[in-house]
């Protein structure tokens, strides 16, 4: 009886010390609206392999999917990307009739992006969501509720729909506030000016 006592007491301690391990290291997910990324950019440009290590170290990002429209145009990007670590996810692109150059069905990519966050949420533990879209306002608010929202990176403050941010909460940040350590390029020294000011 001692000794099926003490196995009992060193299998529930071995599992708890796991379990515990697991909670200080997360399996979250990253969903990334690609277009709503790409262009909420403004005037700087996102180094995506900076950004990645960004998500994995800062949010603990398992997985990172981009859902993106497909243009056979930007085949050496996507392969880039996927080199870096991301999972693409891709939608047809449509043709507008009402003009000549092909664009996103964005509403499709929208659709898809929150399906895949609600079927997979069994696979991870929080969700990173990047996007500006108001669209999304009803999916964080689920993931809110039922605990499963890490945060929402939205790559604009200034284009940020309110409807999102409500809905986020104190669960939101944006890409610009991270702007150095994302961005594309060396960061700017201060060796400039500082022999500007030695020359005063």
């Amino acid at each position: 009886y001692f000794f099926n006592f003490l196995y009992d007491r060193i299998f529930v301690s071995k599992y708890l010390i796991r379990n515990n391990m697991k909670k200080e290291e997360e399996n979250n997910f990253a969903f990334i609206d690609g277009q709503n990324l790409y262009k909420g950019i403004n005037g700087w440009k996102l180094d995506y392999h900076k950004f990645l290590v960004y998500l994995k170290e800062k949010y603990n990002v398992k997985k990172a999917y981009i859902h993106i429209g497909f243009k056979n145009q930007y085949i050496d990007l996507y392969t880039k990307l996927q080199e870096q670590g991301f999972i693409l996810n891709f939608k047809p692109t449509l043709q507008d009739n009402k003009n000549k150059d092909s664009k996103i069905s964005k509403g499709n990519v929208d659709v898809d992006l929150a399906v895949k966050t609600l079927i997979w949420r069994w696979k991870y533990d929080k969700a990173v969501l990047i996007t500006s879209d108001g669209d999304f306002d009803t999916l964080v608010q689920y993931l809110n509720n039922k605990n499963k929202l890490k945060i929402v990176l939205s790559p604009n403050k200034q284009f940020c729909s309110s409807l999102l941010q409500i809905a986020a909460g104190s669960k939101i940040d944006y890409i610009e506030n991270i702007k150095e350590k994302v961005r594309s390029g060396k960061r700017k020294t201060k060796q400039k000016s500082t022999a500007t000011r030695r020359n005063r």
